[in-house]
């Protein structure tokens, strides 16, 4: 096997048993319940503590990208050790963590020039990051290079997509992304957003009227991204509690297109603080050897 380490910011969100698997690095980002003490997320503040206190009790966290610091604690060891690092992040439209890894990785070069680091933007977030991420895991067990793994993921998160919705408009009005009168109204007449994260933004896709048709909407949007050719891409579903509409969805996927979408992304403290514990989504990405 190359002898390069995978590390990857905490809102890849990808589940333990994947990432234990595969040896991957993960870099925390930090939450902060009573806006004062920040945690390290999965560290000091698991994904399921977060999401019971998210849907227990009514409080909007706020998130810190990680420094500077905590990527040259996670690279050095790696350095020292004689492996090359690939690294990826959040979009740089949603934080400042890409910026840390590069500033990090130019840093450490210096006093390790004869190792290599890439940093991915990944334009991406929570389980389509973390899709990205475990593409590039599979490259490196087929044998390929840190810089044909790295080139071929360049390419590869132009693929990703997330289309999610969510049952609560609170979480996306008090971030800013809608105003009071839309999430009252949202409320009242039981409008759902349809919204896509695509080339490193989050784009409004369309409006439904119940849980219902928001959940046929983002099954046709995804439809819609594979066409004639599902078994070319790679998928997950992302939500915090949202779990028998998944086992519906994963059901009418398979029966009806031979979709099996593998495992559940469970929302992290990242997109989770912005969108709160009711999303509901599918991220998608093509498979490497489809490229």
């Amino acid at each position: 096997m190359n002898s390069f380490v995978i590390i990857s910011d905490s809102s890849c969100d990808i589940p333990s048993q994947l990432i234990d698997k595969y040896s991957i690095n993960i870099v925390p980002f930090y939450v902060s319940l009573d806006h004062e003490k920040y945690l390290k997320e999965i560290e000091e503040l698991s994904v399921e503590d977060l999401t019971s206190t998210l849907v227990n009790h009514q409080i909007y966290p706020k998130t810190s990208n990680p420094p500077i610091s905590d990527y040259i604690d996670k690279f050095k060891p790696h350095l020292e050790a004689g492996n090359d690092i690939l690294c990826f992040t959040l979009t740089e439209k949603f934080s400042g963590s890409y910026q840390s890894a590069v500033n990090a990785a130019a840093l450490l070069l210096e006093e390790y020039p004869s190792r290599k680091i890439r940093v991915i933007n990944s334009f991406l977030a929570t389980g389509a990051q973390g899709l990205l991420v475990l593409q590039a895991a599979y490259m490196r067990y087929n044998g390929l290079t840190l810089d044909e793994t790295a080139d071929k993921a360049e390419k590869l998160k132009e693929t990703g997509r997330v289309y999610f919705t969510v049952d609560s408009l609170d979480y996306l009005q008090k971030g800013g992304r809608i105003g009071k009168v839309g999430a009252f109204a949202g409320q009242i007449l039981n409008i759902k957003p349809i919204i896509a994260l695509k080339d490193g933004e989050l784009i409004p896709q369309n409006k439904v009227r119940g849980n219902k048709k928001a959940i046929k909407e983002i099954v046709d949007l995804t439809l819609g991204d594979v066409k004639e050719n599902p078994q070319d891409y790679d998928y997950c579903f992302v939500t915090s509690n949202r779990f028998e509409e998944i086992e519906l969805v994963q059901s009418s996927l398979m029966d009806d297109y031979s979709i099996d979408i593998p495992f559940v992304s469970i929302i992290g403290a990242t997109i989770g603080a912005h969108v709160g514990p009711t999303v509901f989504g599918i991220c998608l990405i093509k498979k490497h050897s489809k490229l």
